[in-house]
């Protein structure tokens, strides 16, 4: 994930823009960047890997002066990137995933159009973004041509000297919020952002409405699509921010509900001990508690500063660090208890099992249950950075160990009715070395969001999103990658075993 605030001041945006940008920490560890127009553009982005946005941009701020800006906290890509295009200098952030990249960077190579951005990991996205919008008639059609084009999804703060221009995804993947101030107006990724500084959100942007955003407030450059949002699920039961709300729907709130959900399933058991695994599996543990009565305490205990997320950073070797060292057990807490661990997902498992569930039996935990707040995660977010392949998800590997080979169609392991799903859960429990391992639905899932199922993605558990929102199946992404080579098989024999 990443995340973008935007906001155009009375004065000096500069401060304001900071603080702004610095809530959106929790969804990226890559990198950082802020821009602000005054008299020119002053830019600058930081690698964040190693470091805290507030101390690598402390210093920055202070010399940046205008009264619009723009900031990014980026899970992969270097930006805001610079443009000086055919409608004039601008700086673009984006987020999202454009899954057709390489194709439409050949395309434009073709063209004669080049990159500057360039790495190891190839096209830099927010560039590419920038030169396809470049080929519009003005803003407006480039991006809307831009939107035409990809495959993925893309929501874009684009800012020049009529103001910022504010774009959500057709199918509304990722939120933006407008909010007001005394003094200034300003859009946002994550709600959360505004209370403390003073903003009162005025609208939920729409998917693929395209605002401007200036000294005279809003202005509607595009209307809206005609269908609800698709809005991402993951974000109400992980990625987001717990005093967020997305679509007027509170983040905390969803996750108490999942975890009464949880808890209303849990006939079989009787535990001492209910818990959350810090920091989004807290509320989780905190709504199972209110439903089940049992005690909620702490046998995990976050320690906060320096430590972020260990499910963004890339590097396996950063994510099992972070994971390692951020928890610390409370022996107290655990010692002689049967124990319910909520965890808001189980992506790949090696975390849980090596840094969190371990602990709780080195501590002397007499019986540990974990309850996920989603259901086994099945495909790639083809949306937004988030899981990254097939091959790493522990459900995958579970089936590969059940079936001896990669299946294409997984949909009975979807079904949670079906003898299959049961044998792969059990598989998943061994691996992580739990008394018991239930998941959640995905139907309680939805009703703990409160929006219908339709209105909401479902993707990285079913495989499945409209038709209109995905040119190709999950099935068809797996084949392709099957036919090009770059997806591992079942021909591959280190992907026959759990790790």
């Amino acid at each position: 994930m990443s995340g973008l605030f935007g906001v155009v001041a009375e004065g000096n945006c500069s401060e304001t823009l900071f603080y702004g940008t610095d809530y959106h920490s929790h969804l990226g560890t890559e990198y950082g960047g802020m821009v602000v127009l005054g008299d020119e553009f002053v830019r600058q982005i930081h690698d964040l890997s190693q470091s805290q946005f507030k101390s690598k941009f402390f210093d920055d701020c202070r010399k940046m002066a205008g009264n619009k800006g723009i900031g990014v906290i980026s899970a992969c890509d270097e930006q805001p990137i610079y443009l000086n295009s055919r409608f004039g200098p601008l700086c673009l952030a984006t987020v999202g995933i454009v899954e057709n990249a390489e194709e439409l960077a050949a395309q434009l190579l073709k063209k004669g159009i080049s990159f500057a951005e360039v790495s190891r990991k190839g096209v830099n996205t927010t560039e590419l973004i920038g030169k396809l919008i470049n080929q519009g008639t003005d803003l407006v059609d480039g991006i809307e041509k831009m939107f035409a084009s990809i495959e993925g999804s893309c929501s874009l703060l684009l800012l020049n000297r009529t103001g910022i221009y504010v774009a959500r995804d057709r199918f509304g993947y990722t939120p933006f919020v407008v909010g007001r101030s005394a003094k200034a107006w300003a859009v946002t990724s994550e709600s959360s952002a505004f209370p403390n500084l003073g903003f009162e959100i005025v609208k939920y942007v729409e998917p693929g409405e395209i605002l401007l955003i200036n000294e005279d407030g809003i202005v509607q450059r595009k209307p809206g699509r005609r269908h609800p949002a698709q809005t991402c699920t993951f974000l109400w039961i992980y990625t987001g921010f717990p005093a967020s709300s997305y679509e007027g729907i509170n983040v905390e709130i969803v996750r108490e509900r999942s975890g009464r959900h949880l808890a209303r399933r849990d006939t079989d058991i009787d535990v001492d001990v209910v818990s959350g695994v810090p920091d989004s599996g807290l509320a989780h543990g905190l709504g199972y508690a209110m439903e089940s009565g049992k005690p909620f305490r702490r046998p995990l205990v976050k320690y906060t500063p320096g430590y972020g997320r260990s499910y963004t950073p890339p590097s396996q070797k950063t994510r099992d660090l972070i994971a390692k060292m951020k928890l610390i057990p409370v022996k107290e807490v655990i010692a002689g208890n049967s124990i319910v661990v909520c965890e808001d997902s189980i992506v790949r498992g090696t975390q849980l099992k090596n840094f969190a569930i371990k602990k709780l039996w080195d501590c002397g935990a007499r019986e540990i249950h974990v309850r996920p707040a989603c259901p086994p995660l099945m495909f790639p977010c083809r949306f937004n950075l988030s899981t990254r392949s097939i091959e790493e998800l522990a459900a995958r590997k579970a089936i590969r160990q059940i079936e001896g080979h990669d299946l294409m169609d997984v949909s009975e392991y979807i079904d949670p009715t079906s003898s299959k799903y049961e044998r792969m859960v059990e598989v998943i429990r061994q691996d992580l070395g739990v008394t018991t391992l239930r998941y959640q639905t995905v139907d309680d899932m939805v009703e703990a969001v409160g929006k219908p199922k339709h209105q909401l993605c479902l993707y990285c558990w079913t495989g499945q999103c409209p038709k209109s929102a995905c040119r190709r199946t999950a099935l068809d992404i797996v084949e392709a990658k099957r036919r090009s080579g770059k997806g591992k098989t079942a021909d591959d024999p280190s992907q026959q075993q759990l790790s």
